[in-house]
Parts: structure tokens; C-alpha cells; sequence
């Protein structure tokens, strides 16, 4: 059986649950395809980070448009989603390291951008007291903050079902195929038929994208994430570091939750992963290093998720170089929590109204294949 709807969206992550809902606010009644469960890879298990802070430039304005959403996200979502805005602080370890965060903000102040801050060392231990004395400063981001992944993307798929999108999970996306003005799509013995096809599916968009005839540079990674026993409290804000791999938040209740980007071996066609536990000694070695207060507690887990990464480490988002109603929204490169609710608005805009006024020209597909449109 065949059923005609206003787009398909696959992939069920914070971006095409975000999609989706922000589809469903225009007025359209999309399906959502997730072939396990929404929020099962690395939208429901990163660190939760709510960044604008150390971005690359093409990424800043869809970044502060998210930043908006995130601020009111309890009113779009019904759910406040933990979000907490403390700031994060990018900490440089010596001189050297602070010259290229101010090096940083001088390039981004130039650029009309100013929500990233340079910091001495005296404002920096009054954000993060416990920092190691002989660090110079940093740079904050004041607006920034973090939130539970599992929860947001939950939120997302459970707001935009609740206004009308069909929520397909458990069952794979297969046999996607475009006809007379209309994309098909295949879950077990149903078809869905749409005139607009998002790609959202993360590690596994790569595939969609290359079978519909537009490869590009992605490969598939898992990024690890540890928690700690319970310390007592010492900072708010998120910390992040200029030289080595690192960020780190404490919650609530005394636990420090510890990343950074050191990488797991990913198993996509099994959705497993296997952890480098030399990789995260060495995470919780820089912890340690920096500060004090950590150096009683012990690492309770480990874990990581499944992901796509570009080789620029830029996003693909937008309309396909080559096909008319397809959209790519994928690659998000281990930092793609935050622009979630941002990139679904974003995309909802170019699918309903044909353009955006958000900048994300630089993100296209087309940057690997020259438009044939």
C-alpha cells in the first residue's frame, strides 16, 4: 500500500525529528523513518553540549539561530529538555594557545560576530575556580550552555507526533526511488510517496546520498564519553580546551561527564562500538592534570555513539545539487546537538517557502558537486 504525505524525512535523530516537527508547524503532514529508535545513536548519547563557542565560520549563523530556539525551548517542546545556560569556557593552557584564541575572537569580531569572548586569567578562575594556576585565560561564550540529548530528541519526535507526523520506527528506509515529481520510500511492506525527501540519517546518510548519485568525502565515527563518580562541586559552566582533546560538565549531582572527541571503533551494520580505553586514560589524565578536586574519583562508564563526519568538518545541509524535492541535512561531525532545533526550522523554511534568511551557503552539497539543477 502506498500512501501519499507532504515530505519523508529518515533518519531520527535531533535533526530530522526537528525537521519534522518544524514541517508539522508550516502546516504539513510528513512521515518520520527511523530504522531503530529515535535518539539511538549520537543523538541520545553526546555530551549534551549547547555550543556556539569554537565553530567553524560557515556554521556560526545557523549556530545563532539554534541558540535562539534553545532559549525558549521549553515553549516550543513542552519540555525544558535540562537545558541549563552556564556558559562554556574554552581554556588555553599557555601563552602560546591563548595568542590563537585571541587571534580568534579578532577574526570573528571582524566578521560581525560577538558572542565569543577573550578572557584573562582572573575572570577565568572566577567561571572555573578549580582551573590549574598556570593557565592564562580562554575565551567564553556566555549564552552557551548544555542539555540531555536523549531527552531533546525525544521531546522533538514526541511533540512533532502529537502534531500529525506518522513516526515510523524499528524498520529501515530501503528502495528510495524518485518517479513523475514524487520520491518513494519503502519501510517493510509499506510505501511512502512525497513530493520532498529529507535525508537525515546520519552515519548511514552517507549511503543514501552516494546511491542517489551524489557521494562525498564522510566517514563513519564514534566518538566516547565517560562519567565519573560523584565529586563535590566545582564549576558551572562546560570547559573545553584550545590544545588537547577535552570537555568536561559536572551535573547536579556531584558526577563529571567527560569527552573531547577521542574515538571508539565503530560497528555500523551491527549498531556496536568498541571502546579505546588508552584513549579515555588519557581524557581522564587531562582532567586530572587541570584539576585538583578530580583526582579522588573514579570513571563508573564508558560509552560512545555512532556518527557521520565530514571531511572539512562542515555539515552538508540543504537542497541536492541534482535532484528536485531532496534535501540533505547530515555529517554534522561530532558538534551537531546544538544546531538541531536551528537546522530544523532552517530546513522547514526551505522546503515550504523556497529560501531562508539564515547564511548557510557554504553548507551545501554542491560544494562537492556542481549544481545540475
Amino acid at each position: 500500500m502506498t500512501e501519499n504525505v507532504d515530505a519523508i524525512v529518515v533518519g531520527g535523530g535531533i535533526h530530522g525529528c526537528s525537521t519534522t516537527l518544524h514541517l508539522c508547524l508550516a502546516g504539513l503532514k510528513p512521515v518520520l523513518i527511523e530504522k531503530d529508535y529515535a535518539g539511538r545513536h549520537a543523538s541520545g548519547v553526546n555530551a549534551g553540549g549547547v555550543r556556539q563557542l569554537a565553530r567553524h565560520v560557515p556554521e556560526i549563523p545557523l549556530s545563532i539561530r539554534s541558540m535562539g530556539i534553545w532559549e525558549k525551548i521549553a515553549d516550543l517542546l513542552d519540555d525544558d529538555c535540562s537545558f541549563e545556560s552556564h556558559g562554556q569556557v574554552l581554556v588555553a593552557e599557555n601563552e602560546d594557545e591563548l595568542a590563537v584564541c585571541r587571534a580568534r575572537v579578532a577574526e570573528l569580531n571582524a566578521l560581525g560576530f560577538t558572542h565569543e569572548e577573550l578572557i584573562d586569567a582572573t575572570e577565568l578562575r572566577r567561571l572555573v575556580p578549580a582551573v590549574a594556576d598556570s593557565c592564562p585565560g580562554g575565551v567564553v561564550s556566555r549564552r552557551d550552555g548544555a542539555a540531555n540529548p536523549a531527552q531533546t530528541t525525544t521531546a522533538f519526535r514526541r511533540k512533532a507526533e502529537q502534531l500529525g507526523a506518522t513516526v515510523r520506527e524499528g524498520v529501515a528506509a530501503s528502495n528510495i526511488r524518485y518517479s513523475d515529481g514524487l520520491w518513494y520510500v519503502d519501510v517493510g511492506s509499506d510505501t511512502y510517496a512525497a513530493p520532498v525527501l529529507v535525508n537525515a540519517a546520519g552515519a548511514w546518510a552517507g549511503t543514501i546520498a552516494a546511491a542517489l548519485g551524489e557521494p562525498v568525502p564522510v566517514e563513519t565515527v564514534a566518538p566516547m564519553l565517560m562519567i565519573t563518580s560523584r565529586v563535590p562541586h566545582f564549576i558551572d559552566p562546560v570547559v573545553i580546551l584550545r590544545g588537547r582533546k577535552l570537555s568536561f560538565k559536572q551535573f547536579k549531582n556531584g558526577t563529571v561527564l567527560i569527552g573531547g572527541g577521542h574515538l571508539a571503533t565503530p560497528y555500523q551494520d551491527r549498531n556496536e562500538t568498541v571502546l579505546d580505553w588508552k584513549s579515555l586514560a588519557i581524557s581522564a589524565r587531562t582532567v586530572f592534570e587541570l584539576f585538583p578536586v578530580m583526582r579522588s574519583a573514579t570513571i563508573v562508564r564508558a560509552w560512545a555513539g555512532i556518527e557521520a563526519k565530514m571531511k572539512d568538518d562542515i555539515p552538508v545541509f540543504g537542497p541536492s545539487s541534482r535532484h528536485k524535492g531532496l534535501y540533505h541535512q547530515f555529517g554534522f561531525s561530532l558538534h551537531g546537538f546544538q544546531l538541531g532545533p536551528g537546522a530544523g526550522a532552517v530546513m522547514a523554511e526551505l522546503i515550504v517557502n523556497g529560501g531562508t534568511q539564515t547564511r548557510i551557503g557554504d553548507l551545501g552539497i554542491d560544494r562537492f558537486h556542481p549544481s545540475t539543477l
